[in-house]
């Protein structure tokens, strides 16, 4: 695997050479685990994406210098500055990158914090490289295709949930467990079990955080 590069100005240069890597753009790993960076810089390069990592928020904040089209994956649990103090520090700074939050302790409220907070996808460790790749690819599309593109394919997709369904989405989005949803619907947990498959299949969702992302995308959940 690639060493991480040393966290100094020249992790925010611009690519110059004329390569694939250049075209793909950018994506800055700011994680405290080392094997974690070098794993996900490795990873990237040999994708085609240029790759430069920062053990913290502070070193990141540091570097940074405005760049061309970038994307951040920052881990939530960080010392210092967490992954989430990140994202507002982010917005006070007017950085307006997207944000892949990446954790090894998800749960449900802290996925809504940080879609919350403006992150754009929340992926739990260990995750497939492949999604995590593929979550690159859509953060960094989201200048060119827009977020109202985005809504737009949710709220078709949305459109296509019965109402049950779209009851039981919001429960999953709030964080709701299925013993819960099915008390508060009046429902078996089986049933509540079929509805949750169902509409993670109708939403095209891989994982809870997506639908969060789309429920906050559709504002189903409030801000």
């Amino acid at each position: 695997m690639l060493n991480a590069p040393a966290e100094s100005a020249v992790q925010m240069q611009p690519c110059r050479a004329h390569s694939s890597a250049c075209d793909k753009g950018v994506a800055f790993v700011v994680d405290d685990e080392q094997s974690i960076r070098d794993a996900l810089v490795f990873l990237l390069k040999a994708a085609g994406f240029d790759a430069y990592a920062f053990a913290s928020a502070h070193a990141f904040f540091a570097s940074w210098r405005a760049t061309r089209r970038a994307c951040v994956i920052a881990d939530v649990r960080m010392p210092g500055m967490s992954g989430l103090e990140m994202l507002g520090a982010m917005r006070d700074r007017s950085i307006r990158l997207p944000v892949i939050m990446i954790t090894g302790h998800a749960d449900v409220p802290m996925a809504v914090r940080a879609m919350k907070a403006g992150a754009v996808e929340f992926l739990e460790k260990p995750f497939d490289d492949e999604r995590l790749l593929q979550a690159v690819d859509r953060a960094l599309a989201l200048p060119t295709i827009g977020l109202a593109a985005s809504r737009t394919q949710i709220e078709a997709d949305i459109a296509t949930l019965t109402p049950r369904e779209r009851e039981v989405m919001v429960l999953i989005a709030a964080g709701k467990p299925n013993k819960v949803i099915s008390s508060e619907l009046d429902l078996s947990v089986r049933t509540v079990e079929v509805h949750r498959a169902r509409v993670m299949e109708k939403m095209h969702a891989e994982s809870v955080a997506d639908l969060v992302r789309m429920s906050i995308a559709t504002e189903l959940l409030p801000l």
